[in-house]
This record gives C-alpha cells, sequence and structure tokens, in this order.
C-alpha cells in the first residue's frame, strides 16, 4: 500500500472529524441534542475533559498527562505507519493503523486548539469562533463529542442479575465522536483479524528472504 493511499484516508477522517465538531461547537448549545432517526441516532453536545466516550483521568493534570500521551502516540505513529508500508505489512493492517492514527490525531487537535480558538460553550450561549479569548489555554482544550446511539432505552436489569438487578439499563449509553469511531474501528479491525494480518506479514517476510537469491541447501560448500 502507498503512502499516499495512506495519507488520504488519514486525512479524509481528520477532516471529517472536525467539520462536524466545527458544525457542533459553533450551532449547539451545550447539551442540545437533536433527533436524526428515530429516538436511536441523536446528535447530543457534549465536551469530553477525557479520555474517548467520555471517561475521564485525573482531573487538569490527567487531562495534561492524557494530551502529552496523545501527542506522543500521533508522533510515534508517524515513524510506525512509514515503517509498516516500507516493510509491506497486510493493506488491511495499515489500514486499520491509519484510522487509529487519524482519530488520535483529530482528538489531539482538539485538546491542543480548541481552549485558543473557541469561546466556552454552555446551555444557553452559543459559543463563537476565533474570540479575543479563547476558553482555555495550549493543550487544556476539550473534546467536542457528539454522536449518541441510545438503542435500548429505559431498560431494566432483571432482578435475579447481581449487583445491578433492578438497574435502568441504556444501550449505547456513551455520547462520542468520529475519531473516538475511527479508533474504536481499527482496534476492533486489527483484534477480530489479527491471525490473518500476522499470517500475510509473515509470508511477506519468508518471500523477501527467498527472493534474496541466495543458495540454502546441504550441498552449499564453504570455500
Amino acid at each position: 500500500m502507498k503512502a499516499k493511499h495512506v495519507t488520504f484516508i488519514i486525512l479524509l477522517v481528520v477532516l471529517a472529524d472536525q467539520v462536524l465538531k466545527f458544525y457542533i461547537k459553533t450551532h449547539f448549545l451545550l447539551s442540545e441534542s437533536h433527533n436524526i432517526m428515530g429516538n436511536w441516532f441523536i446528535l447530543y453536545f457534549v465536551e469530553n475533559e477525557g479520555m474517548a466516550y467520555g471517561w475521564k483521568f485525573g482531573g487538569e493534570a490527567g487531562k495534561m498527562i492524557l494530551t502529552l500521551f496523545r501527542l506522543g502516540a500521533v508522533i510515534f505513529g508517524v515513524w510506525y505507519l512509514r515503517n509498516s508500508i516500507k516493510k509491506k505489512y497486510n493493506k488491511g493492517f495499515i489500514i486499520c493503523a491509519a484510522l487509529i492514527f487519524a482519530g488520535a490525531l483529530g482528538n489531539l487537535i482538539d485538546s491542543m486548539f480548541y481552549g485558543l480558538i473557541f469561546e466556552g460553550s454552555d446551555p444557553g450561549h452559543l459559543a463563537a469562533l476565533f474570540p479575543k479569548n479563547g476558553y482555555a489555554g495550549f493543550l487544556h482544550g476539550k473534546v467536542v463529542d457528539m454522536l449518541y446511539f441510545p438503542i435500548i432505552r429505559n431498560a431494566h436489569f432483571p432482578k435475579w442479575v447481581p449487583v445491578w438487578g433492578g438497574d435502568e439499563f441504556e444501550f449505547f449509553r456513551p455520547i462520542f465522536n468520529l475519531a473516538d469511531a475511527s479508533i474504536s474501528t481499527g482496534v476492533i479491525t486489527i483484534l477480530v483479524f489479527q491471525k490473518r494480518f500476522l499470517k500475510q506479514h509473515m509470508d511477506n517476510k519468508t518471500n523477501d528472504t527467498l527472493e534474496t537469491g541466495a543458495l540454502v541447501n546441504d550441498n552449499v560448500q564453504v570455500q
């Protein structure tokens, strides 16, 4: 797979992710929601100070650590993708790695720059783009989330279920963005098809060895 194809995939995911985030940030009030398809596909604007799908990690210090980790992961990802292309890894694996990289880059952009280029959002005020003063400093921006798929709502666990018996149940509860979805798609696909990806990689290594033209048999003698 060529580097230009990988670059195209990454740019496409990042562009789609950022366009949707910009639209939501500048057209939705915080916690505003709109049904797209019935009651199971909803655009619901929330801001995430932590990890993917709304998980949090250690307050402001944790957010800084997480942002720096994302930055490190993106830098490492550039090297890893170049190495994977050079060594002719399985095409599907490279696409999955590109999706993971694109998702990490998409959320890193939020964390690094959104606090500088946007006003803060709240339930009664639309955030303006490029205000005189942003809502946070460099590396302290909040990640914009909006995709909400509550396929099962107002359900309850059976009484006999330990710990959660009788509690309300909802599937799928987390609110996420396209970058999160890209990362999840890449990771899950690698886990499902890892044996196939690894087998092709090993086959490629074997073929590369044979193509060197070296004769390896019992008749070879040291002169």
